[in-house]
């Protein structure tokens, strides 16, 4: 017999529940707003009681002009394939992430595959 399931929806923008997620809310209709969260939350005394989640309030972002944001160089991984690191700006960042596209068989897989043995070569770490 299948456990019953300890957690439900709530849609973030207006806090209805759902037992299972929908990509709209079906109170409010708005789209994607629906968050996983534990179903139950106990309380002093053994009172079990629903709650919706408690979300953080969101930082408010403010336009700045291009003289105001901070243009400090992070180090850059020289892969060795040059047109590669020109693309990237002069190498891989530590820690980033990097999305190659392209029509199939133009060589996506074997470009990635010669920048990781480049990489490898100068004993950085590789996950492929």
């Amino acid at each position: 017999m299948a456990k019953a399931k300890n957690t439900t929806f709530f849609c973030k923008e207006c806090g209805a529940e759902s037992p299972k997620w929908c990509g709209q809310c079906p109170s409010c209709h708005e789209w994607n707003t629906m968050v996983e969260a534990p179903q139950e939350r106990a309380l002093a005394g053994g009172i079990r009681k629903k709650t919706a989640p408690q979300y953080a309030p969101l930082r408010q972002a403010a336009p700045v002009t291009f003289d105001q944001v901070d243009c400090e160089a992070e180090p850059r991984i020289n892969t060795g394939i040059e047109e590669f690191d020109r693309v990237l700006g002069g190498g891989i960042i530590r820690g980033s992430l990097v999305l190659l596209g392209g029509d199939p068989g133009i060589g996506k897989s074997t470009l990635l595959t010669q920048v990781c043995k480049a990489l490898s070569d100068k004993e950085e770490n590789v996950l492929y």
